[in-house]
């Protein structure tokens, strides 16, 4: 092979390549948009984050498993999602924790160890009243404004239906009966 032929073969394949991962994900992700019925808006940037444009959330994010969440002596409402992390957030309840501010958009707490990742679901926006995991620094997120964008580092573990989110200072977790 000519040394022609080679400069235009090494351009010719990775741009064949990322025509084809992005061909692959627009699918997966119109099909995911098709099965929630609706797209959500924006997530918070933390320091060190590796932010990208998620398209909506996931299937995973819909299929609930019920628990029982106690904020500030309060019963609320809240699931779990069907994913691993979820799941493996599950096998540490009960938990009480306490809350402090983050970026003035989740209250966030250090979990007695970290969550698997793995078979996460695709990166979603996370939305008021989320709970979710940043696994770079192993803490719970309770968001109680809408996030700015995505972050493949942030796992929606479920949510909680509750108001006054924002100045929550202890949180405690059950599995339901």
């Amino acid at each position: 092979m000519n040394r022609a032929a080679r400069r235009a073969l090494a351009r010719t394949v990775p741009a064949a390549a990322l025509l084809l991962v992005l061909t692959a994900c627009s699918g997966a992700s119109s099909a995911a948009a098709q099965a929630s019925g609706s797209s959500s808006p924006a997530s918070s940037e933390r320091p060190g984050t590796s932010t990208s444009a998620a398209p909506g959330p996931s299937a995973d994010r819909n299929t609930a498993m019920a628990i029982r969440v106690t904020i500030d002596g309060r019963p609320v409402d809240a699931t779990l999602n069907d994913s691993p992390a979820a799941h493996d957030f599950a096998d540490l309840l009960p938990l009480t924790l306490d809350l402090e501010d983050f970026h003035q958009t989740e209250r966030i707490a250090y979990l007695p160890r970290r969550l698997t990742t793995s078979g996460a679901p695709d990166p979603a926006v996370p939305r008021a009243g989320d709970l979710a995991y940043y696994a770079p620094w192993g803490n719970l997120a309770l968001f109680y404004r809408d996030g700015d964008s995505a972050s493949a580092d942030l796992l929606i573990l479920g949510h909680v239906d509750a108001d006054r989110l924002g100045t929550a200072d202890r949180i405690t977790i059950e599995a339901a009966s």
